[in-house]
């Protein structure tokens, strides 16, 4: 991405079930979801929504392997994206094993989420 015109942020937890895919889609919806870019068409290469980059990073504690990056990108209605994971979020007791909402144990899943939106 050549230049960066905005940067949003997100979080996004589940409690029970230990799914990154639950929690990163949690953080990318929070991240964009109170974000209005009315002017952002103006800025882009020939005022086009096409030619708009957008760059997903996910700091996510566990399970990398099973995020669903497809799914990810599919949050975002407009441009090109990718999708970067690292290590970070926290992996933390919720307090409460719940078999019946299919917990594997008693850890929540925080996922943290950064969406540069640019050309």
């Amino acid at each position: 991405m050549k230049d960066i015109l905005f940067i949003e942020t997100g979080m996004g937890i589940d409690v029970h079930g230990q799914d990154v895919n639950v929690a990163s889609k949690r953080a990318v919806t929070n991240a964009i979801h109170y974000n209005s870019m009315p002017g952002v068409r103006k800025m882009l290469p020939d005022q086009s929504l096409d030619n708009m980059q957008v760059h997903v990073k996910l700091a996510i504690p566990k399970d990398h392997d099973q995020l669903d990056e497809e799914m990810i990108k599919a949050l975002i209605p407009y441009g090109t994206v990718t999708v970067e994971v690292m290590n970070g979020g926290m992996a933390t007791t919720s307090g409460i094993y719940l078999e019946d909402q299919q917990d594997k144990n008693d850890f929540m899943y925080i996922v943290n989420a950064v969406v540069e939106v640019g050309y």
